[in-house]
């Protein structure tokens, strides 16, 4: 996240409403009940977001299964193969035309300010 510049710390500019923010964990198992990973993420808290202000064009698209069927009956079908790809670095190489400042969270206590 550092060498794609994702945050940077600064001090608050006056008039703007910073987003308060929470890490969540999961921990990841197999059918046996075994923990195989641990994942966390840093998430805005989205009661702090106002509507056409704080969130209007930031969304996470998700498939919906019945197109996923549909997908699925057409390449059956015309006898296609299915590819999958997972992108984990969206967000992370992707740009915001606005500015948008968070929270700093509990565990972010080391910062290096740019000159």
């Amino acid at each position: 996240m550092g060498s794609n510049q994702v945050r940077t710390l600064v001090d608050l500019p006056k008039g703007v409403k910073r987003i308060r923010c929470k890490w969540v964990y999961k921990r990841m198992s197999e059918a046996g009940g075994e923990v195989t990973t641990f994942k966390a993420k840093h998430m805005a808290k989205r009661y702090t977001q106002r509507l056409g202000i704080d969130s209007e064009e930031t969304y996470s698209p998700v498939a919906i299964a019945k197109s996923i069927r549909i997908l699925h009956a057409i390449a059956a079908w015309y006898d296609y193969e299915i590819w999958q790809m997972d992108v984990k670095t969206t967000f992370f190489n992707g740009f915001v035309e606005e500015e948008i400042c968070m929270d700093r969270t509990r565990g972010f206590h080391v910062c290096r300010r740019r000159a």
